[in-house]
């Protein structure tokens, strides 16, 4: 059986934000809500010095297609319900692995 992968990498923007310490606050809010109701590999991998972008990237496994595509979509479903942040991109795809 083939495993498969999801790939994610995101921009949020942090209109609100005028420090990297609010920028951080909500970005940590998102990837911990993220990590805790996924499970998935998430963690701030771009952007870091300025106040109000940040790059997200989510990687997500399992063991078919359609189970990687309903968690990108549940996963940009929660990036679409933030109140601090607003996903200003969002570039997925999904990998067949070794299996």
């Amino acid at each position: 059986m083939a495993t498969w992968v999801g790939l994610v990498v995101c921009e949020l923007f942090v209109p609100g934000a005028v420090s990297l310490k609010d920028k951080r606050r909500e970005v940590k809010s998102f990837v911990d809500r993220v990590h805790k109701r996924f499970r998935v590999s998430v963690a701030e991998t771009g952007l870091h010095d300025l106040h109000q972008r940040s790059e997200i990237s989510m990687a997500v496994v399992a063991a078919s297609e359609g189970e990687v595509e309903r968690l990108l979509a549940a996963l940009r479903r929660m990036g679409d319900e933030l109140s601090g942040a607003v996903v200003s991109r969002w570039d997925d795809q999904v990998i067949e692995g070794v299996g």
